[in-house]
């Protein structure tokens, strides 16, 4: 059995991910199923756009890797620069972010700069933007609008030159309508709206992710690559991947330990078997619109 190949311009990787402490561990996304193609496209149209950018997508899609392609494509000179708003200090928050002028504390003898003003230059990324305390969301949006930072202790403002990216893997629309997230800086940031397809949404990219990620740890391992036959290629297609991308890298991971022979046999990825929901889920999605009209009519009756 031959190894499928695919266009080196589909996947996107990138070598720095583990070295930052800030960075969730974002592996490998590929562009090979339509759908994934087309978030491509809208990608690179915003990378040349001056306008903040908010990703939507569920836990383990690769959100921070499409903010990176984002900043690479805007070939802006800065660093691209991490923060998960879920590990900001809610007391030193505001320092976190925007920076502090010298003497705003006690024992601090010189200023720095903050997240914003490490990103100069470049892109600042802020995973799970709805974890932001309340109070540094308005503060967020005057940064936006004005361009300015201010930081703790200092009288004058401060131009930053930074390009946002934000992550969200849940609602904030519902967020807004519960009062726990600005709904200007909603507005503000839904401008440049992009949505990351759950892995089980765009099937096309799984194979290309596990051939990848068997070829990574076979690598790490040092390790012939053993084959994924056709029925292990079924079972990933099938499989729901609620865990989305990472979830494949663990499985694949797991299969490549405990596989003895030069392929990858169904038993070795250790997936659950289909629960009835599941079934029925895949049943619905191979019918028809008439068709599902009709089921629905007949429910009813």
């Amino acid at each position: 059995m031959s190894r499928p190949h695919y266009p080196q311009q589909a996947l996107l990787t990138f070598a720095d991910t583990e070295k930052s402490p800030l960075s969730i561990r974002a592996k490998a996304l590929v562009f090979v199923d339509p759908r994934s193609r087309e978030l491509r496209e809208q990608a690179n149209l915003l990378a040349a756009i001056d306008l903040p950018v908010l990703i939507v997508g569920e836990t383990g899609t690769g959100k921070e890797l499409l903010a990176r392609h984002i900043h690479r494509e805007s070939e802006r000179g800065g660093l691209f620069v991490a923060v998960n708003c879920g590990a900001i200090s809610p007391q030193w928050g505001e320092a976190e972010l925007f920076g502090y002028a010298a003497g705003a504390y006690a024992g601090a003898a010189s200023s720095r700069a903050g997240w914003f003003g490490s990103a100069t230059g470049g892109t600042l990324y802020l995973d799970e933007i709805g974890d932001l305390p309340r109070a540094l969301q308005d503060q967020l949006l005057s940064v936006l609008e004005t361009r300015e930072v201010l930081r703790v202790g200092a009288h004058h403002a401060t131009p930053v030159d930074v390009r946002l990216v934000v992550a969200t893997s849940i609602d904030l629309a519902q967020a807004v309508a519960a009062g726990k997230f600005s709904e200007r800086l909603y507005l503000y940031l839904n401008e440049g709206r992009l949505e990351l397809p759950a892995l089980r949404e765009r099937p096309g990219d799984i194979l290309p992710l596990a051939e990848y990620f068997l070829g990574i740890y076979a690598q790490r391992l040092g390790l012939a690559i053993p084959l994924l036959g056709t029925a292990v290629q079924a079972a990933l297609e099938s499989h729901h991947w609620y865990g989305n991308t990472r979830e494949l890298e663990n499985v694949i991971h797991f299969a490549l330990l405990v596989s003895s022979g030069a392929e990858i046999l169904p038993q070795h990825l250790n997936l659950p078997a289909s629960a009835p929901l599941q079934v029925i889920e895949q049943q619905l999605g191979l019918l028809t619109a008439d068709e599902r009209a009709e089921l629905r009519q007949r429910l009813v009756l």
